[in-house]
Protein backbone atom coordinates (compact mmCIF):
# COMPACT_ATOMS: atom_id res chain seq x y z
CA UNK A 1 0.00 0.00 0.00
CA UNK A 2 1.66 2.90 -1.19
CA UNK A 3 -0.05 6.02 0.37
CA UNK A 4 1.20 9.43 -0.61
CA UNK A 5 0.51 12.68 1.68
CA UNK A 6 0.86 15.84 0.35
CA UNK A 7 2.05 18.09 0.65
CA UNK A 8 -0.78 20.60 -1.08
CA UNK A 9 0.63 22.66 -4.05
CA UNK A 10 3.46 20.39 -4.95
CA UNK A 11 1.50 18.64 -8.17
CA UNK A 12 -0.81 16.17 -5.89
CA UNK A 13 -4.06 17.58 -8.28
CA UNK A 14 -2.61 16.39 -11.71
CA UNK A 15 -1.20 13.07 -10.32
CA UNK A 16 -4.28 12.29 -8.57
CA UNK A 17 -6.27 13.19 -11.84
CA UNK A 18 -3.62 10.74 -14.18
CA UNK A 19 -3.65 7.96 -11.75
CA UNK A 20 -7.83 7.96 -11.76
CA UNK A 21 -7.82 8.37 -15.52
CA UNK A 22 -5.99 5.53 -16.02
CA UNK A 23 -7.20 2.43 -14.41
CA UNK A 24 -6.82 0.09 -16.86
CA UNK A 25 -2.98 0.90 -17.61
CA UNK A 26 -2.35 0.65 -13.77
CA UNK A 27 -4.03 -2.21 -13.88
CA UNK A 28 -2.65 -3.88 -16.61
CA UNK A 29 0.76 -3.56 -13.85
CA UNK A 30 -1.65 -4.84 -11.00
CA UNK A 31 -1.82 -1.52 -9.02
CA UNK A 32 -5.40 -0.35 -7.93
CA UNK A 33 -6.28 3.50 -7.56
CA UNK A 34 -9.26 3.22 -6.13
CA UNK A 35 -12.22 5.08 -5.82
CA UNK A 36 -15.43 5.70 -8.28
CA UNK A 37 -15.20 9.40 -8.46
CA UNK A 38 -11.95 11.98 -8.56
CA UNK A 39 -12.47 13.05 -4.84
CA UNK A 40 -12.69 10.11 -3.37
CA UNK A 41 -9.64 10.23 -1.74
CA UNK A 42 -10.38 13.61 -0.59
CA UNK A 43 -13.47 12.63 1.00
CA UNK A 44 -12.00 9.56 2.58
CA UNK A 45 -9.66 11.49 4.21
CA UNK A 46 -12.03 13.62 5.67
CA UNK A 47 -14.40 11.21 6.80
CA UNK A 48 -10.15 9.46 8.58
CA UNK A 49 -9.76 12.03 10.19
CA UNK A 50 -13.21 13.85 11.21
CA UNK A 51 -12.03 17.21 9.51
CA UNK A 52 -14.91 20.10 8.74
CA UNK A 53 -14.86 21.12 5.17
CA UNK A 54 -17.85 23.56 4.40
CA UNK A 55 -20.34 20.67 4.82
CA UNK A 56 -18.57 18.26 2.93
CA UNK A 57 -18.03 16.24 5.95
CA UNK A 58 -21.71 14.69 5.83
CA UNK A 59 -20.88 13.53 2.30
CA UNK A 60 -17.42 11.68 3.32
CA UNK A 61 -18.91 9.63 6.14
CA UNK A 62 -18.37 6.04 5.39
CA UNK A 63 -15.72 7.09 2.49
CA UNK A 64 -12.59 5.93 4.77
CA UNK A 65 -14.13 2.30 5.46
CA UNK A 66 -15.07 1.99 1.03
CA UNK A 67 -11.64 2.71 0.31
CA UNK A 68 -9.79 0.08 2.62
CA UNK A 69 -12.20 -2.19 1.67
CA UNK A 70 -11.50 -1.77 -2.47
CA UNK A 71 -7.97 -1.69 -1.07
CA UNK A 72 -7.96 -4.87 1.48
CA UNK A 73 -9.78 -6.85 -1.21
CA UNK A 74 -6.96 -6.09 -4.31
CA UNK A 75 -4.19 -8.85 -4.71
CA UNK A 76 -1.31 -6.29 -5.65
CA UNK A 77 -0.31 -2.75 -4.87
CA UNK A 78 -2.34 -0.13 -4.32
CA UNK A 79 -2.38 3.71 -4.08
CA UNK A 80 -3.84 6.26 -1.86
CA UNK A 81 -3.17 10.08 -2.42
CA UNK A 82 -4.66 13.02 -1.23
CA UNK A 83 -2.48 16.09 -0.02
CA UNK A 84 -4.63 16.73 3.24
CA UNK A 85 -3.89 13.34 5.19
CA UNK A 86 -0.28 15.32 5.82
CA UNK A 87 -2.49 17.16 8.96
CA UNK A 88 -3.30 13.84 10.71
CA UNK A 89 -2.30 13.21 13.99
CA UNK A 90 -0.07 10.19 15.30
CA UNK A 91 -3.30 8.12 16.89
CA UNK A 92 -4.75 8.96 12.70
CA UNK A 93 -1.81 7.70 11.34
CA UNK A 94 -2.34 4.18 13.26
CA UNK A 95 -5.80 3.44 12.95
CA UNK A 96 -4.99 4.22 8.97
CA UNK A 97 -2.08 2.41 8.96
CA UNK A 98 -3.27 -0.92 10.89
CA UNK A 99 -6.41 -1.19 8.63
CA UNK A 100 -4.16 -2.78 5.87
CA UNK A 101 -2.53 -5.39 7.96
CA UNK A 102 0.25 -6.81 7.71
CA UNK A 103 0.68 -4.61 3.57
CA UNK A 104 3.95 -3.78 3.11
CA UNK A 105 3.55 -0.12 3.34
CA UNK A 106 5.17 2.46 1.62
CA UNK A 107 4.96 6.36 2.11
CA UNK A 108 5.57 9.06 -0.45
CA UNK A 109 5.57 13.14 0.49
CA UNK A 110 5.79 15.45 -1.95
CA UNK A 111 7.92 19.13 -1.03
CA UNK A 112 8.73 22.41 -2.76
CA UNK A 113 10.57 24.99 -1.46
CA UNK A 114 8.53 27.77 1.27
CA UNK A 115 8.89 30.51 -1.01
CA UNK A 116 6.79 29.23 -3.95
CA UNK A 117 5.17 27.32 -1.41
CA UNK A 118 3.58 30.42 0.61
CA UNK A 119 1.92 32.49 -1.65
CA UNK A 120 0.56 29.46 -3.40
CA UNK A 121 -1.01 28.00 0.04
CA UNK A 122 -2.31 32.13 0.68
CA UNK A 123 -3.49 31.67 -2.89
CA UNK A 124 -5.53 28.29 -1.95
CA UNK A 125 -6.88 29.33 1.37
CA UNK A 126 -8.53 32.40 -1.09
CA UNK A 127 -10.13 30.17 -3.42
CA UNK A 128 -11.69 28.71 0.17
CA UNK A 129 -13.57 31.55 0.40
CA UNK A 130 -10.96 32.75 3.04
CA UNK A 131 -10.61 36.99 3.95
CA UNK A 132 -7.47 37.48 4.98
CA UNK A 133 -4.71 39.69 3.11
CA UNK A 134 -1.52 38.26 1.96
CA UNK A 135 0.31 40.14 4.91
CA UNK A 136 -1.81 39.25 7.71
CA UNK A 137 -1.36 35.34 6.55
CA UNK A 138 2.56 35.38 6.48
CA UNK A 139 1.88 37.48 9.87
CA UNK A 140 0.19 34.61 11.39
CA UNK A 141 2.74 31.82 10.02
CA UNK A 142 5.43 33.06 10.91
CA UNK A 143 4.09 33.00 14.49
CA UNK A 144 6.13 30.06 16.75
CA UNK A 145 3.34 29.18 18.49
CA UNK A 146 1.00 28.61 15.67
CA UNK A 147 -1.98 28.76 18.38
CA UNK A 148 -4.22 30.39 14.96
CA UNK A 149 -6.15 28.06 12.91
CA UNK A 150 -4.28 29.20 10.05
CA UNK A 151 -0.87 28.76 11.96
CA UNK A 152 -2.19 24.87 12.75
CA UNK A 153 -3.06 24.15 9.00
CA UNK A 154 -0.55 25.47 7.08
CA UNK A 155 2.62 23.68 9.27
CA UNK A 156 0.39 20.62 9.80
CA UNK A 157 0.64 20.13 6.10
CA UNK A 158 3.39 21.75 4.94
CA UNK A 159 6.33 20.95 7.64
CA UNK A 160 7.27 17.98 5.57
CA UNK A 161 10.13 16.75 8.34
CA UNK A 162 6.88 16.82 11.06
CA UNK A 163 4.48 15.20 8.32
CA UNK A 164 7.26 12.34 7.91
CA UNK A 165 8.18 12.03 11.39
CA UNK A 166 3.89 11.36 11.80
CA UNK A 167 3.14 9.43 8.69
CA UNK A 168 6.98 7.23 8.73
CA UNK A 169 7.42 6.65 12.37
CA UNK A 170 6.90 3.07 12.44
CA UNK A 171 7.96 2.53 8.22
CA UNK A 172 11.69 1.28 7.08
CA UNK A 173 13.70 4.73 5.74
CA UNK A 174 14.05 2.86 2.51
CA UNK A 175 10.15 2.87 2.23
CA UNK A 176 9.57 6.39 2.57
CA UNK A 177 10.04 8.15 -0.79
CA UNK A 178 10.50 12.21 -0.48
CA UNK A 179 9.80 13.53 -4.40
CA UNK A 180 11.16 17.14 -4.22
CA UNK A 181 9.66 19.25 -7.00
CA UNK A 182 12.35 21.18 -9.45
CA UNK A 183 12.67 24.54 -10.16
CA UNK A 184 11.07 27.11 -12.16
CA UNK A 185 11.46 26.39 -15.32
CA UNK A 186 12.29 22.81 -15.95
CA UNK A 187 10.62 20.55 -18.02
CA UNK A 188 6.75 20.02 -17.20
CA UNK A 189 7.53 15.87 -16.90
CA UNK A 190 10.07 15.87 -14.92
CA UNK A 191 7.96 16.04 -11.83
CA UNK A 192 5.30 13.75 -13.23
CA UNK A 193 8.45 11.27 -13.94
CA UNK A 194 9.71 11.58 -10.07
CA UNK A 195 5.90 10.92 -9.06
CA UNK A 196 6.16 7.58 -11.41
CA UNK A 197 9.68 6.46 -9.75
CA UNK A 198 8.25 6.59 -6.03
CA UNK A 199 4.97 5.46 -6.42
CA UNK A 200 6.53 2.34 -8.37
CA UNK A 201 4.59 2.18 -11.30
CA UNK A 202 5.51 2.71 -15.31
CA UNK A 203 3.22 4.98 -17.23
CA UNK A 204 3.23 3.06 -20.21
CA UNK A 205 -0.23 3.57 -21.57
CA UNK A 206 -1.36 6.15 -20.19
CA UNK A 207 -3.34 9.02 -21.01
CA UNK A 208 -0.97 11.84 -20.20
CA UNK A 209 -3.13 14.70 -21.72
CA UNK A 210 -4.33 16.17 -17.66
CA UNK A 211 -7.18 17.34 -17.48
CA UNK A 212 -7.42 18.46 -13.75
CA UNK A 213 -5.45 20.47 -11.93
CA UNK A 214 -4.89 23.44 -9.96
CA UNK A 215 -3.89 26.64 -11.41
CA UNK A 216 -2.30 29.36 -9.60
CA UNK A 217 -3.75 33.15 -10.23
CA UNK A 218 -2.11 36.56 -10.49
CA UNK A 219 -1.71 39.41 -7.94
CA UNK A 220 -4.78 41.04 -9.31
CA UNK A 221 -6.98 37.83 -9.82
CA UNK A 222 -6.03 36.45 -6.39
CA UNK A 223 -7.32 40.29 -4.73
CA UNK A 224 -10.63 40.22 -6.86
CA UNK A 225 -11.23 36.47 -5.24
CA UNK A 226 -10.37 37.66 -1.45
CA UNK A 227 -12.60 40.83 -1.60
CA UNK A 228 -15.84 38.75 -3.26
CA UNK A 229 -15.27 36.42 -0.22
CA UNK A 230 -16.10 39.35 2.07
CA UNK A 231 -19.00 40.29 -0.10
CA UNK A 232 -20.16 37.25 -0.66
CA UNK A 233 -19.85 35.51 2.77
CA UNK A 234 -23.52 36.47 4.19
CA UNK A 235 -25.73 35.60 1.09
CA UNK A 236 -23.71 32.43 -0.71
CA UNK A 237 -23.87 29.22 0.80
CA UNK A 238 -20.95 27.07 0.12
CA UNK A 239 -22.67 24.87 -1.92
CA UNK A 240 -22.79 27.12 -4.66
CA UNK A 241 -19.71 29.10 -4.00
CA UNK A 242 -17.81 25.96 -5.15
CA UNK A 243 -19.29 25.12 -8.67
CA UNK A 244 -20.07 28.95 -9.17
CA UNK A 245 -16.71 30.95 -7.93
CA UNK A 246 -13.94 28.44 -7.30
CA UNK A 247 -14.74 26.29 -10.63
CA UNK A 248 -16.18 28.95 -12.95
CA UNK A 249 -14.64 32.06 -12.12
CA UNK A 250 -11.50 31.19 -10.70
CA UNK A 251 -10.71 27.84 -12.33
CA UNK A 252 -12.35 28.46 -15.86
CA UNK A 253 -11.52 31.79 -16.34
CA UNK A 254 -9.48 34.15 -13.46
CA UNK A 255 -6.65 31.08 -13.98
CA UNK A 256 -6.36 31.12 -17.45
CA UNK A 257 -4.99 34.92 -17.23
CA UNK A 258 -1.07 34.18 -17.58
CA UNK A 259 0.15 38.32 -18.27
CA UNK A 260 -0.61 39.49 -14.44
CA UNK A 261 2.01 39.69 -11.98
CA UNK A 262 2.71 35.87 -9.83
CA UNK A 263 2.57 36.58 -6.22
CA UNK A 264 6.32 35.95 -4.61
CA UNK A 265 7.50 36.05 -0.95
CA UNK A 266 8.58 39.16 0.54
CA UNK A 267 12.33 40.22 0.66
CA UNK A 268 12.62 40.35 4.28
CA UNK A 269 11.23 36.73 4.85
CA UNK A 270 13.80 35.21 2.58
CA UNK A 271 15.87 34.43 6.08
CA UNK A 272 13.10 33.22 7.81
CA UNK A 273 12.27 30.62 5.20
CA UNK A 274 15.81 30.17 4.19
CA UNK A 275 16.64 29.33 7.70
CA UNK A 276 13.75 26.68 7.69
CA UNK A 277 15.11 24.81 4.66
CA UNK A 278 18.23 24.51 5.58
CA UNK A 279 17.06 22.83 9.12
CA UNK A 280 14.56 20.66 7.14
CA UNK A 281 17.51 19.76 4.65
CA UNK A 282 19.67 19.08 7.59
CA UNK A 283 16.90 16.29 9.41
CA UNK A 284 15.71 15.02 6.73
CA UNK A 285 19.26 13.87 5.39
CA UNK A 286 19.66 12.45 8.65
CA UNK A 287 16.57 10.17 8.30
CA UNK A 288 18.16 8.16 5.45
CA UNK A 289 14.90 8.54 3.47
CA UNK A 290 14.72 7.62 -0.38
CA UNK A 291 14.68 11.08 -2.15
CA UNK A 292 13.74 11.06 -5.65
CA UNK A 293 15.00 14.84 -6.71
CA UNK A 294 17.65 16.95 -4.60
CA UNK A 295 16.87 18.16 -1.46
CA UNK A 296 19.00 21.00 -2.24
CA UNK A 297 16.20 21.91 -4.38
CA UNK A 298 14.39 22.95 -1.08
CA UNK A 299 15.87 25.75 -0.97
CA UNK A 300 14.39 29.24 -1.88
Amino acid sequence: VVIHVGAPKTGTSFVQDRLFRNPQALAAQGVLYPGDRPDAHFLAALDLMGLKWGGLEAEAVGYWRRLVDQVNAHQGTAIISHEIFGIATAEQVATALAEFGGAEIHVVASARDLARQIPAEWQENVKHRRELPYATFLQRIQDPARDSVLGWWFWGVQHIPEVLGRWAADVAPERVHLVTVPPSGSAPETLWQRFVTALGISDEGFDLEAERANPSLGVPESDLVRRLNVLLKPVLPNHHYRPLVREVLVHQNLSRRRDSARLSLPPEAYDWVGGLAEEWISELAGRGYDVIGDRAELRP
